[in-house]
């Protein structure tokens, strides 16, 4: 599964080379932390006229999150777009998100492609692991697995937990590289250290199968477990599978059919 998100943030770098425009925008700083959003604006405003990148992001941020305006994705759409063409890099990446579900502009992937390259090649990990997801898809660009091996491999080394499991799938799966287990569990294992269920499951899987790592049924319950405490079906039944048999835990079919239910809760279909 590759997931997506758009996450702004306003940014915090003070402008620099004119004193006043620095203390005019840590006015709008101080304001926009303790939630005055209305005198955040009226500071930022004045700067994002000027052409300041800064304060066109966030103003950016201010309308996609509905800060002392009502929201307008299309608004905030226009001021990203003006700071993404001065450079700032995480309007690029909003800005690529918006294009990429059509969010405050018309859906274009290729245009979503074109501003996720400018902020993945300024070594932004979250738009490095959208990027890998479009080469992955063949959105906007044609399917090339081994370049979408190149961003994951670039956001992941940053710690980004979705490029870390999309690497480990690729690797899983011998999709742009050699198929390799080892290698899988490796990035399989650092994005389920952060929570992430998907990586949890799969992690769960190779234990269970003995696939890059010694079988061990105990290990394999623990990642399982983690991930259907998440709420992830498969990893639910796979769970109910361990009681149910005994693997890893004490036989215990009361236990095993709580798993099962809560799986088949949510629509999976029990084998």
């Amino acid at each position: 599964m590759n997931r997506l998100l758009i996450l702004p943030v306003l940014l915090l770098t003070l402008l620099v080379g004119n004193p006043a425009f620095s203390a005019d925008f840590q006015k709008g700083l101080d304001a926009y932390g303790r939630g005055d959003f209305a005198t955040a604006l009226k500071e930022f405003r004045p700067l994002a006229k000027q052409g300041h990148a800064i304060a066109l992001h966030n103003l950016g941020v201010m309308y996609a999150k509905g800060q002392g305006v009502p929201r307008n994705y299309k608004t905030a759409a226009t001021w990203y777009a003006r700071a993404a063409e001065k450079g700032d890099v995480s309007a690029q990446f909003s800005l690529g998100w918006m294009y990429d579900k059509g969010v405050g502009v018309p859906q274009n992937y290729k245009t979503a492609v074109k501003w996720y390259t400018l902020a993945a090649e300024q070594g932004y990990a979250s738009a490095q692991s959208n990027l890998g997801r479009m080469y992955e898809k063949g959105r906007g660009v044609l399917q090339d697995y081994k370049t979408a091996v190149k961003w994951w491999k670039l956001a992941a080394e940053q710690g980004d937990a979705d490029a870390q499991y999309n690497l480990g799938v690729m690797y899983d799966n011998g999709q742009g590289v050699p198929k390799d287990y080892k290698t899988a569990v490796k990035w399989y294992t650092l994005a389920a250290e952060q929570g992430d269920a998907d990586a949890q499951y799969n992690l769960g899987v190779m234990y269970d199968n003995g696939q890059g790592v010694p079988q061990d049924y105990k290990t394999a319950v623990k990642w399982y477990r983690l991930a259907a405490e998440q709420g992830d079906a498969d990893a639910q039944y796979n769970l109910g599978l361990m009681y149910d048999k005994g693997e890893g835990v004490p036989q215990n079919y009361k236990t095993a059919v709580k798993w099962f239910r809560l799986a088949a809760e949510q629509g999976l279909a029990l084998g």
